[in-house]
């Protein structure tokens, strides 16, 4: 699964990397040893106990997220150390201390056991096993993210595109329900994401956005753990009212796709943002959750951002065609185009390095 870092030279991960159950399976330390998107923090407001698994139906590992007293947000397992029964089954609101409705064990915000009915005898009760195990857990902006392994930091994900977007007011971005809506892709994980990850086949798959972007000026800008690729727009189109602090001051751009390895798409437009969570279900099937925050409602209908359904109905098209195709006897790997797949190329790569 070797991937020449050099692109003029590189061909594309191999194509078991999408058609291998044990290559599937293998991957699933991808997504342990980075990070997950959990939740927004004003999801917390009403109700403080955010139960979920890290990642449904692929590593399914149950955690809470729960904001005390003091507002401090921490995740924990969320298995009782006493005899395995999940502690808390839905969002709700815990006061001072959560318990176990199999035993009674109870814990407090932070974790620790603090009561066991009927454990007077018990020798080296309580000790630090008894206590939940504490999960990494970051937050970027008004978002929550948390990693089984916490080995990286999460600053090496998101500080560039804090650097080329903190001038805009995303803590203040309002989530909306209606907008966000959730896919299924018969696909693999990996192979939606390349499909993102270049802007190659925008005039071939959506001739309507294509129409409002100008081709010959795509750019892809690559960082460690993340890329951008600018959305540059014809003129008269709907753009950001950009700063003059802004690396950016004096373009015509109508989106930032920023994607974040390995899974999420943090998409920019002026209305505000669309974040894309790519979940891996099986070696071809794959759950896309749309989630969007509100900056601006009056420009909701126009632009780049307008249509996001129909695009994303183009896409699954695509990528659907493209896995029955790389389960192909006669197809192993292709080459990239050095001008257009710089981003697959990256991606490919941080692939290679971290299921060896």
């Amino acid at each position: 699964m070797i991937v020449n870092k050099k692109i003029e030279q590189a061909s594309t991960i191999d194509s078991k990397f999408y058609t291998s159950d044990s290559i599937f399976s293998k991957s699933k330390k991808i997504f342990e040893n980075t990070w997950q998107f959990i939740t927004h923090e004003s999801n917390l407001d009403a109700k403080n106990a955010f139960p979920f698994n890290y990642l449904d139906n692929f590593i399914d590992e149950p955690l809470l997220v729960v904001r005390n007293k003091d507002n401090i947000i921490n995740c924990f397992s969320n298995v009782c150390t006493h005899r395995g029964n999940v502690l808390v089954e839905d969002h709700s609101t815990v006061k001072n201390n959560f318990f176990c409705r199999y035993h009674g064990r109870r814990f407090d915000s932070e974790g620790k056991c603090i009561f066991m009915p009927k454990f007077e005898n018990v020798i080296g009760y309580p000790s630090a096993t008894d206590n939940l195990t504490k999960i990494s857990i970051s937050k970027w902006r008004q978002f929550i993210f948390c990693s089984l392994s916490g080995d990286l930091k999460i600053d090496n994900f998101f500080s560039d595109m804090e650097k080329r977007i903190g001038w805009l007011p995303i803590e203040d971005f309002i989530f909306e329900p209606k907008l966000s809506k959730d896919y299924e892709v018969k696909a693999n994980w990996a192979l939606y994401c390349d499909n993102y990850l270049e802007g190659f086949h925008i005039p071939f798959v959506h001739h309507d956005l294509a129409k409002q972007f100008e081709y010959d000026e795509y750019s892809v800008e690559l960082f460690p753990y993340s890329n951008l690729q600018l959305g540059i727009g014809k003129d008269g189109e709907d753009c950001f009212d950009l700063p003059t602090t802004s690396v950016d001051y004096g373009k015509n751009i109508i989106a930032y796709y920023f994607w974040v390895f390995p899974n999420m798409m943090f998409n920019f437009y002026p209305w505000g943002l669309s974040l894309n969570i790519v979940k891996p279900i099986s070696k071809d099937l794959t759950k896309i959750e749309f989630r969007s925050f509100v900056w601006d409602k009056t420009k909701l209908q126009i632009g780049a951002g307008s249509n996001l359904d129909k695009v994303e109905q183009e896409d699954e098209e695509i990528v659907e065609s493209v896995q029955r195709g790389v389960n192909s006897r006669f197809y192993n790997k292709g080459r990239f185009s050095p001008s257009m797949e710089t981003g697959v190329h990256h991606f490919h790569t941080l692939l290679s390095d971290f299921i060896k």
